[in-house]
C-alpha cells in the first residue's frame, strides 16, 4: 500500500509541477481516439494503453529467466489482465545492450508454445509479438499474434516491410541505432531529436508505399542513445506527433531510471512511473511496462488531469 500511494502521489506531483510551469493551455492530444485493424476489426481507443511484457528468455534485464512452465505463463498474463493491460507483448529474444545473439530457430523455439498457449487461453486478448524477423512474424501471424513489435523498423531484416504489408497488422516501428550487440558502443548524444525524427520520416514513407497503414512508432529509449539523449527524445516527444501516428514509449525500470537515482531494475518502479506520466503528458499513447496497474492508475490520472 505504501507504495502504491508513493507512486500516485508521484503522477499528483508531476501534474502539479507541469501545470506551475507552463502557461498555455493543457494539451489533450493525448486524448485522441487512436485506431488499429485487429484481425480485421477496427477497433477505437479514448485513453493511452498499457502493453504488458512477457519475456520468455532467460536473460532479459529485469525479469529474464521467470516464466519456466505453462502455469507461469497463464498466471503472469492472468495478473496483468486482472490489472488492466490493454496488449501482452511476447518476447523471445533478448535486446537488452550486449545480449547474445540467438538463431531464428532458437527464438521460434521458444515463442511459439507459449504464443499458442496465450491464445488460446486468452481469446480476446490483443497479443504483440516483440521480433525483428519476417519470419516469426509470419509464424506469430498464423497462430493469432494481432500486432507486429519490431525493435529494428525492418533494418535487420529486409523482408519485414513487405511481410508487414502482407499480413496487414498493426507494425510497431522502433528506432534503434544499430543492433543490440553494438548499439551502446557509438551512442547517439544531442542529435537525437532530429536523427530520430528523419529515420521515422523515412521508413514511414517506405512503410506507406508498401501499403502498410497501422504503424506505431517507438523512439527506442535506451537502445543506441546516451542517458543525456534518452531525456532529449522524452522531452521532445510531442514532436513526433507531427506524423498522426500512435506513439509507444518503452521505459519501465531501464538504465535511464537507474543511473539518475542511482538505482536497480529491481527498485525502479516509482522512477518508471514518474518517466511513464512525463511521456503521457508528451502525447504517448502506448506504454509498454512490466508493471501494469501502476501504468494504469497513472493514465487514469493524467486522462482526468486533461479532460479537466
Amino acid at each position: 500500500m505504501v507504495i502504491i500511494e508513493s507512486y500516485c502521489s508521484l503522477v499528483l506531483g508531476i501534474l502539479a509541477i507541469n501545470q506551475g510551469l507552463s502557461t498555455a493551455p493543457k494539451d489533450t492530444t493525448f486524448l485522441h481516439n487512436a485506431s488499429f485493424n485487429i484481425r480485421g476489426e477496427l477497433r477505437n481507443f479514448n485513453q493511452a494503453l498499457v502493453m504488458g511484457i512477457v519475456n520468455l528468455t532467460p536473460d532479459s534485464f529485469f525479469d529474464g529467466g521467470m516464466i519456466n512452465s505453462e502455469s507461469d505463463l497463464i498466471s503472469k498474463v492472468e495478473i496483468m489482465l486482472h490489472d488492466g493491460v490493454d496488449i501482452v507483448d511476447l518476447g523471445a529474444y533478448s535486446s537488452r545492450p550486449g545480449a547474445e545473439h540467438i538463431s531464428e530457430d532458437e527464438e521460434w523455439h521458444r515463442l511459439k508454445n507459449s504464443l499458442r498457449i496465450v491464445r488460446s487461453e486468452f481469446p480476446d486478448l490483443i497479443i504483440s509479438i516483440d521480433t525483428f524477423r519476417s519470419e516469426i512474424a509470419k509464424k506469430s501471424s498464423d497462430l493469432g499474434a494481432d500486432i507486429i513489435n519490431d525493435i529494428s523498423g525492418g533494418e535487420l531484416d529486409e523482408n519485414m516491410m513487405v511481410a508487414m504489408a502482407e499480413l496487414k497488422l498493426p507494425y510497431v516501428l522502433m528506432h534503434m541505432k544499430g543492433n543490440p550487440q553494438n548499439m551502446q558502443k557509438q551512442p547517439l548524444d544531442i542529435n537525437v531529436v532530429d536523427e530520430v525524427y528523419k529515420y521515422f520520416s523515412r521508413k514511414l514513407n517506405q512503410a506507406h508505399s508498401l501499403g502498410i497503414r497501422d504503424v506505431i512508432l517507438d523512439p527506442g529509449f535506451g537502445f543506441g542513445k546516451t542517458l543525456h539523449a534518452n531525456y532529449l527524445l522524452l522531452k521532445s516527444l510531442s514532436e513526433f506527433r507531427h506524423f498522426n501516428c500512435t506513439i509507444l514509449t518503452g521505459l519501465s525500470r531501464k538504465s535511464m531510471v537507474n543511473k539518475v537515482i542511482e538505482s536497480s531494475p529491481e527498485n525502479a518502479l516509482v522512477g518508471s512511473v514518474a518517466l511513464n506520466t512525463i511521456a503521457l503528458l508528451n502525447g504517448a499513447g502506448i506504454l509498454r511496462v512490466h508493471d501494469v496497474k501502476a501504468a494504469k492508475e497513472a493514465i487514469r490520472i493524467v486522462s482526468y488531469y486533461q479532460k479537466t
